[in-house]
C-alpha cells in the first residue's frame, strides 16, 4: 500500500480577514509576501487586530498537503517540531483527528504560528513566527523514519535549514522513496536559488512551483520554466493561478484547467493542489487526472477561510475525485 510522509514547519495558522492594507503597513508586511517575524511581532499583531474575526487552524505548507492526502484516504505521516504549550497540543490533536500519524519532536521555543492576513481580494500576507518549528536538527532525522513510505513531500519553507533538507532528502533517496518538493514562496526561492538547484538536481522527483516561484528559480515565463524544471526532475508542475496548471514528464506536456468556484481565501490552494496530485500518483493515474484532482482540492479549499475543509466538503470532493478516476 502506498504511504506518504511529509516534513515541514509545524505551524498553527491564525487567519484574520482585513478590510484594507492599513494593518499590513502598520506591521511593515509587504502585501502578498511571507515574512519571518519574532515574538515581539506576535504582540504587535495581537494589538493591531483586536476585535477582528480570527480563525485558528493547524497549518504549515507540508502539513496542509498531508492533511489533504489523509482526507482522500491515503495513509500518511508528518514530521515536525512543536512545543509543550496549548498550540502544540492543538496541533497534535488536530493531526490525530484527521487520521495522520504525527511524528512530532519537542522544541524549546513556543509552537510556531503563522499570522495570515486575508485581504478583500483573497490575497494572503504572512507574518510567520517559526518558534519550535525551526529548532528541528538534521540529527533528529533518522533512516527508519522513511521505512514503508513511497513518497516523501517536503516544503520549500524549510530551506532556511540547508543541512536538515539535505539530510532528509539524502535518507529518503537512499531508501528509494520518491521525493516531492513544493517551492513555497518566491522570496524563499530567490534567497536560496543555488542550494535549491543542487538539491533538485540531486534528489527531487516531483517539483511544484507557482508562476512567481518558477520565475524566481529560472528567470523565465511559466511555460519556459516548465521545460527548464522538467530537465532536472521526473515531473514538473507549474501552477498558473486561475489559468490552472502545466505538467511535464519527459516529452509529455499536459495543461489542466481549474474548477468553477467562489474564491474566498487562497490559503492552502497550492498545498491542496499537491495533495490531489500526489493522490493521483499514488493511484497510478495519468498526469491529466493527477492535475484534475489537484484542481478539485485546490478549488474547494479557496471557498473557505483557511487551509481546512469540513466533512461535508470532503464528501463532495471524494465524489468529484471518484468521477475523475472512472
Amino acid at each position: 500500500m502506498t504511504k506518504i510522509l511529509g516534513l515541514g514547519n509545524a505551524l498553527v495558522d491564525v487567519l484574520i480577514s482585513i478590510e484594507n492594507d492599513n494593518i499590513l503597513n502598520q506591521l511593515n508586511l509587504p502585501r502578498g509576501s511571507m515574512q519571518l517575524v519574532n515574538e515581539n511581532f506576535l504582540k504587535l499583531a495581537t494589538e493591531a487586530t483586536k476585535g477582528l474575526k480570527q480563525n485558528v487552524a493547524a497549518g504549515g505548507s507540508a502539513a496542509n498537503t498531508i492533511n489533504g492526502i489523509a482526507n482522500v484516504g491515503i495513509p500518511c505521516s508528518f514530521i515536525g517540531k512543536i512545543s509543550d504549550d496549548k498550540f502544540g497540543e492543538y496541533y497534535r490533536d488536530d493531526m490525530i483527528k484527521n487520521g495522520i500519524e504525527p511524528i512530532l519532536l519537542k522544541g524549546k521555543a513556543q509552537t510556531g504560528r503563522a499570522t495570515v492576513f486575508i485581504s478583500k481580494d483573497s490575497e494572503r500576507t504572512f507574518g510567520t513566527y517559526l518558534g519550535a518549528a525551526i529548532e528541528m536538527t538534521p540529527d533528529e532525522i533518522t533512516p527508519d523514519m522513511f521505512d514503508g513510505y513511497s513518497y516523501f513531500h517536503i516544503e520549500g519553507y524549510l530551506v532556511q535549514n540547508h543541512e536538515l533538507i539535505r539530510k532528509a532528502m539524502q535518507l529518503a533517496h537512499e531508501k528509494g522513496v520518491k521525493i516531492s518538493l513544493d517551492m513555497a514562496s518566491y522570496n524563499v526561492v530567490e534567497a536560496n536559488r543555488e542550494f535549491l538547484k543542487e538539491m533538485i538536481e540531486k534528489y527531487v522527483d516531483i517539483l511544484f512551483a507557482n508562476e512567481e516561484e518558477a520565475k524566481a528559480f529560472t528567470g523565465k515565463s511559466p511555460e519556459e520554466s516548465l521545460h527548464e524544471i522538467a530537465k532536472l526532475v521526473d515531473i514538473a508542475v507549474v501552477k498558473i493561478g486561475s489559468k490552472g496548471s502545466m505538467i511535464k514528464r519527459k516529452n509529455e506536456v499536459v495543461n489542466v484547467g481549474v474548477i468553477k468556484v467562489n474564491s474566498l481565501d487562497t490559503t492552502g490552494a497550492g498545498d491542496l493542489y499537491a495533495a490531489g496530485f500526489l493522490y493521483g500518483l499514488a493511484k497510478n493515474l495519468p498526469l491529466n487526472k493527477c492535475g484534475q484532482i489537484g484542481a478539485i482540492l485546490s478549488g474547494k479549499v479557496i471557498e473557505v477561510v483557511g487551509p481546512k475543509m469540513n466533512d461535508e466538503t470532503w464528501k463532495e470532493i471524494l465524489k468529484m475525485v471518484k468521477e475523475v478516476e472512472m
